[in-house]
């Protein structure tokens, strides 16, 4: 069975999404890093090797989130983006997976040229 969030919390000023998870898990995604690993068709492409490399999100952020039935939650970025359903498991595995997966985005930024700019902190 898979791990089911007991908590989301959009934290707008770190932007930040806080998830904690019913197994005691507890990960802290960045609002850039869920942009550019949505699960919709726009970034993943239609089938594997079709994926869209997501460049200038690093500002972006979560206007707002909307549960979907028991199993999923959309967020609404304020670029318009908002058709990646992200099931309880996707969440999981990105939290999971969030260090791996921030380090390939950032060589794959790099090897395309595109120079990243870090929001600055408040």
């Amino acid at each position: 069975m898979s791990a089911i969030p007991v908590e989301i919390k959009l934290r707008k000023t770190s932007r930040l999404i806080a998830i904690e998870f019913d197994d005691g898990k507890t990960f802290n995604l960045s609002f850039e890093y869920l942009r550019v690993f949505s699960p919709s068709a726009e970034v993943q492409g239609h089938g594997p090797g079709q994926g869209v490399l997501q460049t200038g999100k690093e500002h972006v952020r979560v206007s707002s989130i909307e549960p979907i039935g028991h199993y999923a939650v959309r967020f609404f970025f304020d670029d318009g983006h908002n058709t990646g359903l992200y099931t309880w498991k996707y969440l999981y595995k990105l939290g999971m997976q969030q260090a791996e997966n921030w380090q390939t985005y950032l060589d794959r930024l790099k090897s395309a040229g595109y120079a990243r700019r870090e929001p600055a902190k408040k």
